[in-house]
């Protein structure tokens, strides 16, 4: 499945409509190249779970960031810099899991170790937008994902 998103007010919008259909055990596995809009994507979905005004920087340089506002606690894990899948799981991947849902960028890093119950989405720059392609896995299979 895939959408057009011809602008940021558009990341945003499906951002929000995904983290509300979030659950406790999933994943959102986001890839891309640089400055896709991962990042960007991964915040309305921080900000819709958590509140408006949440700050929200890339975890780039301290791999993860946590948020335990709202109903569902969210860890966003960036894997760019990680050399292996174990380090994710050494960062506390499983646990967040297990208590809450997980934003993943860099989901590559993981190779055949990704979650079980993950979205994954694709992003590409196409002209003066973005495309995003997503497949679903284990309990996001059968969920409505129509945007």
């Amino acid at each position: 499945m895939e959408l057009w998103l011809p602008d940021e007010v558009a990341t945003i919008r499906f951002g929000r409509a995904l983290a509300v259909r979030m659950e406790r055990g999933d994943a959102l596995c986001l890839s891309g190249g640089l400055g896709a809009g991962k990042t960007s994507l991964a915040r309305a979905v921080i900000r819709t779970l958590t509140r408006p005004d949440e700050e929200a920087p890339s975890p780039t340089f301290t791999l993860v960031q946590s948020y335990d506002g709202g109903d569902l606690p969210l860890a966003h894990f960036d894997l760019y810099r990680l050399d292996s899948a174990a380090e994710a799981f050494e960062l506390g991947l499983d646990e967040a899991l297990d208590i809450g849902a997980a934003i993943i960028e860099w989901p590559e890093r993981l190779g055949p170790q990704r979650p079980p119950d993950r979205l994954d989405v694709e992003l590409t720059f196409e002209g003066e937008g973005r495309r995003a392609r997503w497949t679903p896995h284990g309990s996001w299979i059968g969920r409505d994902l129509e945007f």
